[in-house]
Formats: structure tokens, sequence, C-alpha cells
């Protein structure tokens, strides 16, 4: 890198003559100036596999991922996540971590720019007796200037914006987190709910079925084991619903530590008990894995720490080299005494310093093995971070893609054993089948809802995982381009 011309002719101008000793100090900064610093590739490659080895999602009405939770058309859901936004600790650590980045940079660019800086005096004295008064005003700039003949500077500015941009991406990738949480415990809360339900029905047939009994019994139409048994399975339904009851306080109070909200405001806006579960709207995954894991933010931020550590094996190469500041004062001063006034301007320029390093010992050697042994370990973080995300997309196909196939088969059995359950009823009442029979289909009946309960939960969890797989909507491009207050960054 060449230095600039403005620089040479402010200091060809300085009346520095060919013995002047300032003059081997610009010839030196003449020769420092055609030195650069040999970083390591600060973009290393992705080694994405070229296709998705799962089938991917693209079925119903596709919605941009940005607005996934809006398409849902849940505004209980919405407010929740708006709420735990505010209350995360997490969300907040890493808005504190971008602001510090934000400093960081700023502090990096203010390196490459001179430093000003300026005082003002004044002073009204009587010096000796019979002397007039003397009146004395002064304004003074100083200039400091560290000459960037190698680079360092503009490097660890480099470094500084990569920083803020991976403050950023680690911004969005809490929120994303918290969301995919809150959006989990919100839809385990609605399938428990929805489970307690089926096992207060469950109950209630069960405690019919042992009132008839005992009535059976009374008459001496019924074995004693017949209501023993019936009474026992009354029991076990109570048992099994005050259970799932308490599975369900537990979801209730683990969403509102996530949203900070009043249990009894959170209870009051909770929906009804739904026959089933929502169904979620589908949204795009792209078919080249590249493309899709590059809009994860963690993977981002994981590609910004490479760009970080290329940049501190520059900053401690630039150690072994000699630095260059130049330092530059002008003044006014204005004096007046017995009706007399001075002006008299004063400058400076200079010194033109040369810093050399002659012996450390090694240290500075050893910080730059040092930072290219960091450098190697962020690029291997990051290819590892790479496939973990490619792996987590193929498991959130996989999981969607078989949560999807066995719904159907799930559906057609609920209405099998519930179909079998009524007829096994029917038998029961006249006298043809036992009770046994009815408590076994009673139970198959059961075991089929909840089961149905139960995928379609873990459906709903699969279009979440693979939402937080995807990154949630992060737009790596826009991060790269500019660089936009946490405000308006696109929510997850």
């Amino acid at each position: 890198m060449a230095l600039p011309n403005s620089i040479l002719m402010r200091l060809c101008s300085a009346k520095a003559s060919a013995t002047s000793p300032m003059w081997p100090m610009v010839l030196a900064a003449v020769a420092l100036s055609g030195c650069a610093l040999g970083l390591p590739a600060s973009h290393v490659p992705m080694q994405a596999s070229a296709q998705w080895h799962a089938p991917l999602p693209h079925q119903g009405q596709l919605v941009q991922m940005r607005d996934w939770w809006k398409a849902q058309q849940d505004p209980l859901l919405l407010d929740l996540l708006d709420a735990a936004q505010d209350a995360s600790p997490s969300v907040a650590q890493a808005a504190a971590r971008l602001q510090s980045a934000r400093a960081n940079q700023a502090a990096a660019r203010a390196a490459l720019l001179p430093r000003v800086d300026g005082s003002l005096g004044a002073s009204r004295s009587l010096t000796q007796p019979l002397m007039p008064v003397a009146t004395s005003a002064s304004t003074t700039l100083q200039a400091t200037w560290e000459i960037d003949v190698v680079g360092a500077n503009r490097v660890a500015n480099d470094a500084a914006n990569a920083q803020v941009q991976s403050g950023q991406a680690q911004w969005h990738d809490a929120r994303v987190a918290v969301a995919a949480e809150v959006a989990n415990n919100y839809f385990a809360l609605l399938a428990c709910r929805r489970l307690v339900s089926i096992a207060q029905r469950d109950a209630a047939s069960r405690q019919e079925t042992a009132r008839l009994t005992e009535l059976l019994l009374g008459a001496g139409l019924v074995r004693e084991g017949d209501f023993a048994l019936a009474r026992a399975s009354a029991a076990e339904s109570r048992s099994r619903q005050s259970q799932q009851s308490a599975q369900c306080d537990v979801a209730l109070k683990g969403l509102v530590a996530l949203t900070a909200w009043d249990e009894s405001a959170l209870q009051q806006r909770l929906p009804q008990v739904q026959s089933e579960a929502t169904e979620l709207p589908s949204f795009a995954v792209a078919e080249i894995p590249a493309q899709t894991i590059s809009q994860r933010p963690d993977v981002f931020a994981a590609e910004r720490d490479v760009v970080v550590a290329s940049a501190a094996v520059g900053s401690a190469q630039a150690q072994q080299w000699p630095r260059l500041s130049l330092s530059g004062s002008i003044g006014g001063l204005r004096y007046s005494a017995s009706g007399t006034d001075a002006d008299m301007t004063t400058w400076s320029l200079g010194p033109l310093a040369l810093s050399v390093p002659l012996f450390d010992a090694g240290q500075r050697a050893a910080n730059v093995d040092l930072a290219q042994a960091n450098y190697a370990q962020s690029v291997v973080a990051y290819r590892a971070k790479v496939r973990g995300a490619v792996r987590e997309v193929e498991e959130s196909l996989v999981n969607l893609q078989s949560v999807q196939s066995r719904s159907v088969d799930a559906t057609l059995a609920l209405s099998g054993y519930a179909r079998a359950m009524e007829l096994t009823g029917l038998r029961y009442q006249q006298g043809v089948a036992s009770l046994v029979e009815l408590e076994d289909s009673r139970r198959a009946a059961l075991a089929a809802e909840s089961a149905l309960a139960s995928l379609q939960l873990e459906r709903q969890r699969a279009w979440v995982a693979l939402y937080r797989a995807c990154g949630g909507g992060w737009d790596a491009q826009a991060a790269r381009s500019t660089v936009v207050p946490p405000v308006a960054l696109v929510a997850p």
C-alpha cells in the first residue's frame, strides 16, 4: 500500500531539506508504505452439500419465513412472542454485546484519523509593583496522527465492522431461539389442555361404568371381580387426569416465566380446548443447502469470526513493523499591558517519530503464532457450524416428513378404535360382551386419541424446529451491506 500523496506533500512542505533530520524518516515512511500484512484468507469455502437428502415441505400455501408467525393468525401467540423478547435475558445480553461491538467499531474508525485537541486560556496578572496590569489570552490546537503505513489500523477497522455484523447476527439468533422456545411451550400447553379434556371424558365414562357395574353386582348379574376391575379402571383414569393437569400447570408456569406475564391474565386469554391442533402454514426451503445455511445467523456469525481472526493475525504482524507518528500544533497569544497590544502566533510540525521494535525475546513472534492458531480454530469452528446446520435442517425435514406420513394412519386408527369401542359398548349392553372387552376397547380408543394429539404436537414442534434450523428469516446479504440499528432488524 502506498503512502498518500497528500501526506508526502505536507511532509515535504515542512521546510525539510535534504539535510534535515526529518528527511530520513520521510524516506522510511515511503519504504514502509510498500509493505503489506500477510493476512490469511478472511473467507473460507462453506463446504455444504449440493442438495438436500430429505424431502422438502413444499406443500399448501407458502409464506415468507419472516411472516410465518403472523400467518398463523394467533394474536395471543404474537403477544407472547413480543413479551418474551422484552423479558429474555439472553436477548438483552446479545443486545449489550452488540452495543459493545458498536463502541469498538467507533474507536477503530477513529484510529484512522488524526486526533485534534484544543485549549483556551486567559489570565490577568500584576507581576511587579508599579508595573501595569497585564492581560493575556491564548488558543492552541494540537494534532497527533499515527500514520497507518502497513495498514494495521485499517485491518482493525475491518475487524470491528465484522464484529458488529456478528453481533447483529447473534442478537437475531437469540431472538429466534426465544421465539422457538415460547412457541414450543405454547403449543405444548394447548396440547396438554386437549389431553386433559380427553382424560376428563375417559374418567367420566369409566366412573359411569363403575357405577352401573355396582348396581349390576347388587342385582347378582355380574361377578365381584368385574366390579373390582371397573372401580380400579376408574381410579386409574382419575390418577391419569390428575397427572395430566399437573403437567399443564407446569407448562403454564414455564410460559409465564418466559414472558413475565401475570398467570391469571394468561389463563384468561388461553383459547378454548380445540378438537385438534392448528395446521401451521408452510414456508419454502431453498433447493440448494448453501442458500439456506447462509441465512442462519449463527453460521453468519461464525463466518464473521473468521474475518476477525484473520484481522487479529494482521494486527499481531503489524506489531513487528516500525510505527510512524506525526504531530503538530498551532497557537495564538494576545498580550495587552499599558495600552499596548501584541498578537503572537506559533506553530510547529513534528516530531515525525519512527518507533522501531528491536528486541522483545520473541514475544511479538509468539503473538503472531497465537493469532494464527486462533484463526485455524475459527476456520474449524465455522466449518463445523456449517455441518451442524445442515444436519439440523435435514433432521427437521425428516421429522416433519415422518409426522406428516404418520398423521393419516393415526387418524384412521382413531376412527377405527372409536367405532370398535362404540360397537363393544352396544354388545356389552346386550350382555354379549364382557366388561373386560369394553375396558380394553375404551383404553385402545383413548390411546389412539392421545397418540393423535401427541402427533399433532410433534408436527407443530417439527415446523418450529425447521424454522429455527433455517435461521428464522435472517438476511445475511443485508447484514453484509449495511449496519442497521437493532430496532430495524427483521423480527423473528
